[in-house]
This record gives structure tokens, C-alpha cells and sequence, in this order.
């Protein structure tokens, strides 16, 4: 079997029809069910039962999947270790990111990244900081908010001041405050200047799953909110803006990038290293 028919079962567990593994892949459906039909004759046995909610693995089917998620780890090894010894730059670059930052940075890192380096492939996952922090030993970087990842070599990208948007005088009456998913470091800077705060009186909370859609509700006029200033560039001339601050310091949230143990021994890390810390002084 070639890697490529790993792939392609991981691909069809993934998406449970042989009709979205087609879409996403961009192979027709008769020939994805012929390649099949082939790697269960060679393999011997049933690897997916065609049921009502897609494909399902089979007993069989479990192990064949388990072996197939091994070839692949081994593959991307394998590579890794190749552009070490002939010191090209190509390759796997894994980089988990937080949602802002992969939002309103990462693209022109990326894409000034891979024009200079084409033949690495970028692994992309992004959420709120505290996701990736959990899962930071699944990528070569973890770009996150807040604190750096502790046992990682981290790169500071960026201070970022908090201030508090409203459509109307803030201070002045009662308000909802419109809350995002976040992290508990972002938490407890809320909550900080709360207590200590020029006594903002809050209505109520809304909360909701994203920055954006809080930005959007206050641009609504339907509460007030905190954003960071890297994403209110022109709300902070456009709308009633208060910058949070604590002691007489500004409240901000630093973002930094944390490579993994033993990661910029990679030439595609160390290429990459040195183009985010490139980026960042200019």
C-alpha cells in the first residue's frame, strides 16, 4: 500500500461519506469506492460498514486506521529527518494559533513566509490561547495570549493594550457588557480592573463565542465591551473609548511565539523563527 491510500482511509473516517472525502480531496467518488474496494481486498476485511449516519470503522477497520495514523507520523518523521541532513528548508511546519492573532497577523507572516520557503507545508490549527496551550506539544509553534508557555523558548510578538468600546458616554447609565470566549489570563485581567476600575456599572452580561461578534453587537448599540487595540483601529475614533488600566499602568496582553523543545532543530522551525522575528522588528 502507498501512503496515499493511508491517507485516503483517514480522510474517509474523517468525513464519513465517501461523497465529502471526494469534495475535500478533490478525487470523484467512483474513484475513491474503486481504491477502497482495493485496499479492503489486498488488506483482506471490511474496513467501513455503510450505515444511515456514514461510514463507521468496522473492528477490522479500527486496527487497519490505528496502522494507518502510524505510517503517516512515520512519513512526516521521515521527511523531517531528510531536510535535516540535506538542510533544505521544506517540510511540515505545525503552528497552533491563537484566534486573533491567526485572524489579524498570521496571514501576511504566512504568506511572506511561504513565498520565501514553497516547499513547506503549513499545519494550521487555531482557537482561543488556553486550546492551543493545552495541545501545544502537537505543534512545532504555539502562538499565544497572555503568559508564554513555561519550558518553551518564546518570541514576544506583541503588547496589546485592552480598552473598553461603547456606543454611548461610557460611565454615564447602566449598560449590558458583552462578554467573548476567552481565557482565564484574559479572565482575570476582566476581572481585576473590575475591582479597581473607575466603577463601570454593568446591566448584565451577554456573552458570546467570538471578539468580532462582540465588536459587532456594541457597533449595534447593544452593550458595551473590552477589545484589544490591535482590532479597533478605527473604532477608537468612531466610538465612546476608555483604555482599562490598573495602578496607573495600562492593562495589555502580551502574545508570543513558543517553539516546542528541540523544535528549531528543524530547519522549516528555524526558517520560520527567524522570519517571525524578522517581521516583528520592522
Amino acid at each position: 500500500m502507498k501512503i496515499d491510500d493511508y491517507q485516503l482511509l483517514i480522510n474517509l473516517n474523517q468525513n464519513r461519506t465517501i461523497r465529502k472525502t471526494a469534495k475535500s480531496i478533490l478525487i470523484s467518488q467512483p474513484a475513491i469506492t474503486q481504491r477502497l474496494k482495493y485496499i479492503e481486498e489486498h488488506l483482506g476485511g471490511q474496513i467501513f460498514l455503510r450505515t444511515s449516519k456514514g461510514l463507521l470503522p468496522t473492528p477490522f477497520g479500527e486496527v487497519v486506521l490505528t496502522h494507518a495514523e502510524h505510517m503517516l507520523e512515520q512519513e512526516a518523521v521521515l521527511k523531517e529527518k531528510l531536510a535535516q541532513v540535506e538542510g533544505k528548508v521544506a517540510g511540515t511546519l505545525s503552528i497552533g494559533a491563537s484566534s486573533l492573532y491567526s485572524q489579524h497577523f498570521l496571514p501576511n507572516v504566512l504568506q511572506s513566509f511561504t513565498t520565501a520557503f514553497p516547499d513547506v507545508t503549513i499545519d494550521l490549527v487555531t482557537g482561543v490561547s488556553e486550546e492551543i496551550r493545552q495541545a501545544s506539544s502537537s505543534f512545532h509553534i504555539a502562538i499565544v495570549r497572555g503568559d508564554p508557555i513555561e519550558d518553551y523558548e518564546s518570541i514576544h510578538l506583541l503588547s496589546d493594550p485592552l480598552f473598553l468600546l461603547d456606543t454611548v458616554d461610557i460611565g454615564k447609565e447602566e449598560r449590558p457588557l458583552i462578554e467573548f470566549k476567552s481565557d482565564p489570563g484574559f479572565q482575570k485581567l476582566m476581572e481585576a480592573w473590575m475591582v479597581t476600575g473607575p466603577g463601570i456599572l454593568v446591566k448584565r452580561s451577554i456573552k458570546v463565542d467570538h471578539f468580532e461578534t462582540a465588536k459587532q453587537m456594541m457597533k449595534r448599540g447593544l452593550g458595551m465591551t473590552v477589545l484589544p487595540e490591535s482590532i479597533i483601529k478605527e473604532e477608537k475614533e468612531a466610538y465612546s473609548c476608555l483604555p482599562l488600566v490598573k495602578e496607573g499602568r495600562a492593562i495589555v496582553r502580551e502574545t508570543w511565539a513558543c517553539v516546542k523543545p528541540g523544535g528549531r532543530s528543524l530547519p522549516q522551525v528555524e526558517a520560520f523563527v527567524e522570519h517571525i522575528q524578522n517581521e516583528v522588528s520592522e
